[in-house]
């Protein structure tokens, strides 16, 4: 399997982010038709907001995604309508969350994300340090270590 980039008008990417958030009081509320109907909501979000699942699971308490995003997309921006929406229309189609939360947030506060691909941090920094060697009229971005 080689290295897939999605593409926009005038960018090539591959920007991936692990995202996962848990049911408020981490209730075992994702079984069944509200799961299934929680899966088909993140769905159409994820669309929504230029992003592509890749992979996830979707637990009884908490939700797991691997996310392709369009650089355009903040994850803070792609989680605030994957909560909210979903929260707002799950609640509404089924009865017996609202008796559970009151009316109240499906999801507990915050999230956990992290980036993952294929190219560390090191990999990086060692092709920079040697990618210009020997051009001329080339500067590099000098890391002062002292702040």
């Amino acid at each position: 399997m080689g290295t897939e980039y999605r593409k926009a008008s005038h960018t090539v990417f591959r920007l991936e982010v692990h995202v996962v958030w848990a049911t408020k009081y981490r209730y075992k509320v994702l079984k069944g038709p509200i799961a299934e109907r929680a899966r088909e909501l993140i769905r159409r979000i994820t669309l929504e907001e230029r992003a592509e699942i890749l992979s996830g699971t979707l637990s009884p308490d908490h939700v797991h995604l691997l996310l392709s995003l369009d650089p355009a997309t903040s994850i803070s921006h792609l989680v605030k309508p994957l909560k909210g929406k979903t929260s707002r229309r799950l609640q509404m189609e089924f009865p017996e969350l609202r008796k559970r939360y009151w009316g109240q947030h499906l999801w507990a506060r915050g999230y956990f994300a992290v980036s993952v691909g294929n190219v560390s941090k090191d990999m990086v920094t060692e092709y920079l340090k040697h990618h210009f060697e020997g051009k001329e009229g080339t500067d590099t971005f000098k890391i002062d270590e002292g702040h």
